[in-house]
């Protein structure tokens, strides 16, 4: 499992090529509970998602062979590892499915990564990329089931702890779990991880209902960046062990979280970065009066026109 120490170990290798994103103190009342809440905006990180704290964990691990380095993405771990790629001067290529949002496909061709668009799916694109890699020989860069991309997600969590020290509860949003599997082996109980999944992308709750990874059918809002349609296998046990729960949401509440992030604190998150604040604000977790609470905002690549 991911320890402590590996997220160290990550902090420090990754040290100078990610930003330190900032968090805010919500006053009560802000965005709907009475309740303080710190927001991590890691939708300020480079690229506009957390993602490059993982690839670049990854890249740095290993000998990077003339191929270059491979990935697949719904577009925020494909343009991460494409801008790592870029500033460290490895040529990158990356498989996305066709629902990819234009303007998540336009920021890999702005780092100057080659694309293959295939497939309807995430789990189709990342087949793909396998076979690719296979024949190419480049690095592969999982989007969220290696233990150097967890490490380097888990460090989300070393610095928040850092920047807002006695947090009781987090919500995290889950795709594949790179994210929350990080942030909850860097808390390991010290506080309660609540995971934030939308309904039409279950992946960790069904996991965790099976006892193993599942797959389940993805779609939604928020599928370009949860859709993965298959728990990560490292993470599991770390969920298992330190997740307290998971809670689902609607699409439509996703979007009101978004319009909510938007209208009161003028934070621009895409679907999946406000899944998680989505999952305080209408979930069916109640928090007790004053708890301390903490909400990872893990991405903002949207389209700023839909809040005109």
């Amino acid at each position: 499992m991911t320890t402590r120490e590996d997220i160290e170990a990550a902090a420090a290798r990754i040290a100078g090529r990610v930003r330190s994103t900032p968090v805010i103190e919500l006053e009560p009342g802000a965005l709907g509970p009475h309740l303080p809440v710190a927001l991590k905006l890691e939708l300020l990180q480079h690229t506009g998602s957390f993602k490059p704290r993982g690839a670049f964990n990854r890249i740095l691990s290993e000998r990077v062979p003339g191929a270059g380095v491979i990935a697949a993405s719904g577009g925020n771990h494909g343009a991460a590892v494409a801008y790592a790629c870029e500033r460290l001067g490895h040529r990158a290529e990356i498989f996305v499915p066709a629902p990819t949002p234009q303007v998540k496909v336009d920021r890999l061709r702005h780092y100057g990564a080659h694309v293959t668009v295939t497939g309807s799916s995430y789990a189709e694109a990342l087949a793909a990329s396998t076979e690719r890699a296979r024949r190419s020989g480049a690095l592969v860069v999982h989007a969220y089931d290696q233990m150097e991309v967890l490490a380097g997600a888990g460090t989300v969590g070393r610095e928040f702890e850092k920047q807002a020290p006695g947090l009781e509860t987090l919500f995290v949003a889950v795709g594949g779990g790179g994210l929350i599997g990080g942030v909850a082996a860097w808390y390991a109980a010290q506080a309660r991880v609540i995971g934030v999944e939308p309904e039409r992308c279950p992946t960790l709750a069904r996991a965790l209902e099976a006892g193993g990874p599942v797959d389940v059918d993805v779609a939604g809002l928020a599928a370009d960046s949860l859709g993965a349609r298959r728990i990560g296998e490292l993470m599991l046990p770390i969920a298992q062990r330190y997740v307290e729960r998971v809670v689902l949401v609607s699409d439509d509440q996703i979007r009101r979280a978004q319009r909510l992030l938007w209208d009161h604190l003028r934070v621009l998150a895409e679907p999946g970065g406000a899944t998680a604040c989505a999952g305080l604000l209408f979930g069916d977790y109640r928090p007790r009066k004053g708890e301390r609470i903490g909400v990872i905002v893990c991405g903002g690549n949207t389209e700023p026109a839909l809040f005109r």
